[in-house]
């Protein structure tokens, strides 16, 4: 399996991209969008920022858990890793969203959802 971006859209409304390594693992979430079209800005740019070290910001919640976000040149967040277990952990997490990033397919599910939707009021 290759790597890939879950387009969705949430039970709101809003759409959300998750970035799925090979493995089907997810190493980065999008914030909420308005619109499918930023959510779909919103991968391009992480395509764009991902190769970039700088743009990674590596943070430790409140429990001492370590995790990253990644950000835009502009420092807008457009994406955040699960908490890891060590630093060590968080840095793999890193370099599988610089490797997976750039070559990741897009899965827009929110066609699928609504085939689903449709079919059901059938």
């Amino acid at each position: 399996m290759s790597a890939k971006f879950e387009l969705k859209k949430s039970r709101s409304g809003k759409f959300m991209f998750n970035l799925k390594a090979g493995n089907n693992e997810i190493i980065l979430t999008s914030q909420m969008y308005e619109s499918k079209a930023s959510a779909e800005t919103g991968i391009a740019s992480v395509q764009q920022n991902s190769p970039l070290d700088g743009r990674y910001e590596r943070k430790t919640d409140s429990d001492g858990k370590p995790y990253f976000v990644l950000q835009a040149a502009n420092k807008e967040i457009i994406g955040k890793s699960e908490m890891y277990a060590s630093r060590s952990a968080m840095e793999k997490g890193i370099a599988s969203v610089k490797k997976n990033a750039a070559i990741a397919t897009i899965d827009d599910m929110t066609a699928q959802e609504g085939r689903a939707t449709a079919a059901a009021k059938s």
